[in-house]
């Protein structure tokens, strides 16, 4: 099977159904990923509707460009940052768009692969660049030279990890001996630093730090922001935009922007969602990683 094939994109038939893509229609997938999304969308607008997709992993872009290539010129694929939206939508001569998706998630493929330290399930080393051609720092390079007190803040406010300040100690005394350079070192130094008895049940240990790194070092929640205020000038009348998010910092982002629009005067959007869809049980089932999935989704007025 295919990575393409192993891949599931999250309330895929959810995000159907509220995008409603049509034949007349343009549609932006601003994290195309593997293309799974993008390809459900061009198959429902056959024989006529259009997709434009970025990312930001230049190695899931090429297999997504294989993926799509059936679609011929239908499809166009660009590498880029959603946080640039505006910027590439103008020197591209894309929009307006009838329906605009985020997906926030990391696919399999990413997950997967040790050589992108994204996950302490294989041992890898310390990435977690989205964008390996770009100037971003290293997972490994932001833990060589934080300070402790730094450290400790990023951990509790992106991880939401109550166990911040220890784990920070334990890095920064290790790193005095040895550099971290491999995500089994660090999960190694996270399990160390928490005591036994408050292991949380449900996940690993070194979850929560594993996603603060990782929001620090590709700079999530602010290019978010960034990429809904660009997304929502992109929208046509009626066109209609869904954001999959997989934890509360980014589901608070996308919560509070959206409802900020709906409340404006007058409103930009009108909201689709009043409370997130969330992965049924059988999804869940099927596919472990979108348990965390929300998606909300609104309208332009």
């Amino acid at each position: 099977m295919t990575i393409e094939g192993r891949h599931l994109p999250v309330l895929l038939e959810e995000t159907v159904a509220i995008l409603q893509p049509r034949s007349d229609g343009c549609y932006l997938d601003t994290t195309v990923g593997l293309g799974g999304h993008a390809e459900a969308l061009l198959i429902e607008s056959a024989p006529a509707g259009r997709l434009c997709g970025i990312d930001r992993d230049t190695e899931a872009l090429a297999l997504a460009k294989g993926r799509l290539r059936q679609f011929g010129s239908r499809v166009e694929l660009r590498h880029g940052d959603f946080a640039r939206l505006g910027a590439i939508a103008a020197e591209n001569g894309w929009g307006p768009f009838d329906g605009i998706l985020f997906d926030l998630g990391f696919s399999s493929f990413q997950m997967d692969n040790a050589s992108r330290g994204f996950s302490f399930m294989r041992d890898g080393p310390l990435d977690m660049r989205m964008d390996r051609q770009g100037c971003d720092k290293s997972a490994a390079e932001l833990l060589a030279r934080i300070p402790e007190r730094e450290l400790a803040r990023l951990l509790q406010d992106y991880g939401e990890e109550r166990w911040a300040r220890r784990i920070a100690a334990r890095i920064v005394d290790a790193r005095r001996t040895q550099p971290l350079t491999t995500t089994a070192q660090l999960a190694r130094l996270v399990a160390a630093a928490v005591p036994r008895r408050a292991w949380p049940r449900r996940i690993h240990v070194a979850t929560r730090t594993f996603q603060a790194l990782r929001i620090a070092v590709n700079d999530e929640l602010a290019r978010l922001r960034r990429g809904m205020q660009d997304a929502v000038e992109l929208l046509a009348v009626g066109g209609r935009i869904c954001m999959i998010s997989f934890h509360s910092l980014e589901d608070r982002i996308v919560k509070e922007m959206l409802r900020g629009w709906a409340r404006s005067e007058p409103p930009r959007v009108h909201l689709l969602t009043k409370r997130p869809v969330v992965p049924t049980e059988r999804e869940s089932e099927i596919n472990p990683r979108a348990r965390s999935a929300k998606l909300r989704a609104a309208e332009r007025c």
